[in-house]
């Protein structure tokens, strides 16, 4: 049986024990029914945050056969969804979903596909990951870190370690969407299961009948109600898909929707007991972000409607790198999609991008313990036509943090340099800097996450004679793959 890849099922429990969470808030305030919930400080209180009234939470699927503790999964369990062992899988966060919700309580949730390539730093050995390793990375590398530091308690390890992948992977997804995160709540392997088993199983809709030796997958077409096991093949299939990692991610959206209305349709609201089972499945399988609260769940009443539009961000192209499948991927036209998306406009059209000004002369300053960051990230300035002047490391009294500070005259290209690069906290007049002169200072965790590698692809990446054609090959060109339209999340849709 081949090591499980598709568990983007996973964060579907999550959004579901949230909606009851949201539904059942009197039965929250009556009877404290989501107390002994994890609670992680991953999302700092100095992050960045949205405004005007509006809210982004990230959704984080985890690929772990281990629980909160680190501990396996019990071997029943495993077997039934033919998840492999407790070392399969790894921490991959092969679920990621940023939920919009504006001040009109309007909700747009967009999935990122798990392969999306993106550039990283403070990772040994690594200059480009997919986005769902920056998690198990970044917590390997730090549990080792620790070791060295004469840290052995294996609970307190597996803690520190999750906390440094949930920021590695909060700090990804702002560099790619140039959105704030507010908040975040992640479900593990487990959830998936005791969520569709508590529910007794999902209705979905297949355009076409599937058959998969690989994981299980022998559906007709048509609605069809799914046990735990079959749902999990549903979202699982990755052979025989027409759009690939694109096709499983629209499965994931139907499978929510489907969930979605299901819960709204079975009257399980109200029937304490039968909610208060659901919420067990919250206390063991969910961790949340600090801040959570009443006005916080209320707003999330609007997935419990299926008022919510589900979209996938768009892949430029497939790729093969090292012998492994990556998505090649534009930031600029994520965020373009995302801004307009969350505006409620049709597809924005294409603008001429803003010059980089004459005079302008940029300073980059490293504040971070990440050699070479300064360095590196002239050179993205560079290529995209800015005029780079000192590259330095951070002096005494200068801001530990990311910032990006400009003189009279630099506010335009200032922004221009924080939308590239993913800064999310807007740029600075600083009266002290001459004329068209812009201060970069790049503090820890700062990812050049908006590195275009539809314009820029590192060495490894095998050049295409024609934009979509596939490496290794000088005369197939591959179509842009489909992202496909939004789904509604008030039905069961129809999907591939």
């Amino acid at each position: 049986m081949p090591v499980l890849q598709g568990l983007r099922r996973t964060v579907l429990g999550l959004l579901a024990v949230m909606t009851l969470t949201v539904t059942g808030l009197g039965y929250w305030e009556t009877h404290g029914l989501l107390g002994g919930i994890t609670i992680s400080s991953a999302l700092g209180l100095d992050s960045p945050r949205s405004t005007g009234g509006a809210m982004n939470i990230l959704l984080i699927g985890l690929d772990s056969r281990k629980d909160q503790d680190g501990n396996d999964l019990p071997p029943d369990i495993l077997d039934k969804l033919h998840a492999g062992d407790s070392d399969s899988g790894g921490y991959n966060t092969n679920t990621l979903i940023l939920v919009h919700i504006g001040a009109d309580n309007r909700a747009v949730a967009f999935s990122i596909p798990r392969d999306d390539y993106v550039p990283v730093s403070g990772i040994d050995g690594y200059d480009y990951i997919k986005i769902k390793e920056a998690y198990g990375l970044t917590k390997a590398q730090t549990e080792l870190e620790l070791e060295q530091q004469g840290i052995d308690n294996p609970a307190e390890l597996e803690r520190l370690g999750r906390e440094a992948g949930r920021e590695a992977t909060l700090r990804a997804v702002r560099n790619l969407t140039g959105q704030p995160i507010d908040y975040f709540a992640e479900v593990n392997l487990a959830g998936f299961y005791h969520l569709a088993e508590s529910l007794g199983g999902v209705e979905v809709c297949l355009n076409h009948a599937v058959y998969d030796e690989y994981s299980g997958a022998d559906f007709p077409a048509g609605h069809q109600r799914l046990d735990a096991a079959q749902a999990l093949a549903f979202v699982r299939q990755r052979h025989g898909l027409e759009n690939g990692d694109l096709d499983r991610t629209h499965r994931q959206q139907a499978f929510l929707a489907g969930i979605m209305h299901q819960l709204q349709q079975s009257g399980v609201f109200g029937n304490l007991d039968d909610f208060r089972e659901l919420m067990d499945v919250a206390r063991e399988d969910v961790v949340l972000s600090q801040g959570w609260g009443e006005p916080q769940f209320r707003r999330m009443a609007a997935l419990a409607g299926g008022d919510v539009e589900f979209r996938t961000l768009p892949v430029l192209r497939y790729e093969n790198i090292d012998g492994q499948d990556v998505n090649i991927v534009d930031p600029a036209a994520i965020r373009s999609e995302i801004s307009a998306a969350i505006a409620g406009s049709a597809a924005p059209t294409t603008t001429e991008a803003h010059s980089p000004g004459a005079d302008t002369v940029i300073a980059v300053v490293n504040g971070s313990q990440s050699y070479g960051l300064a360095s590196r990230t002239a050179d993205v300035l560079s290529r995209e036509g800015f005029t780079i002047g000192e590259i330095r490391d951070r002096k005494d009294g200068e801001p530990p943090g990311t910032v990006i500070s400009y003189g009279p005259g630099g506010g335009a290209d200032a922004t221009t340099v924080a939308d590239l690069l993913g800064v999310v906290t807007a740029p600075q007049e600083d009266p002290n800097l001459d004329d068209d002169q812009i201060r970069i200072i790049l503090g820890d965790g700062f990812d050049p996450g908006m590195v275009d590698l539809g314009g820029f692809t590192p060495e490894s990446v095998a050049d295409s004679a024609v934009p979509g054609a596939l490496s290794g090959s000088d005369d197939t060109i591959t179509p842009i793959p489909d992202a496909g339209v939004p789904i509604d999340g008030g039905g069961v849709p129809c999907v591939n």
